[in-house]
């Protein structure tokens, strides 16, 4: 599984809200500026994780963005679902009840099963704060490499 620039991105922009969170609603232009990311490319993500309940927007002179959950609750495998879909390693993985008509004699479903369930586990005990504890000292002016 490659995780596209979205995803990427879409973390970037959860830890930099998250680092700025004390200055309130923070427009998409700091964070682009901040990030070196498009301000074009931060709309079409904004949309993704507000749907998904992780972000909260404010219009007007003092709008803008911020968290919908706290940074030690938000985990990095919710944005990843936000903006890439499920992680499943294979199709047959995507939806609660596995339909494929071979899935009682893959040989190989055990494999898929035990990948899926390792990277959920790893990426949904991950919390924005923990990669902003983690790397605070290493990161300067904000630049997240992820």
């Amino acid at each position: 599984m490659k995780i596209s620039t979205k995803g990427r991105y879409a973390l970037r922009m959860a830890l930099d809200l998250a680092e700025y969170q004390k200055d309130g609603y923070i427009s998409l232009k700091e964070i682009a500026e901040r990030q070196g990311i498009s301000k074009k490319y931060l709309e079409q993500i904004v949309p993704l994780l507000s749907k998904s309940g992780l972000l909260r927007t404010n219009r007007g002179n003092r709008g803008g963005y911020m968290l919908a959950k706290p940074a030690d609750v938000l985990t990095v495998g919710e944005i990843l679902r936000a903006t890439e879909g499920n992680l499943a390693p294979v199709s047959c993985l995507e939806y609660p009840e596995n339909t494929c008509p071979r899935a009682q004699e893959c040989a190989v479903l055990p494999i898929w099963e035990g990948l899926h369930k390792v990277m959920t586990d790893y990426l949904d005990h991950i919390t924005i704060k923990d990669i902003l504890e983690q790397n605070h000292e290493h990161i300067t002016g904000g630049d997240y490499c992820i």
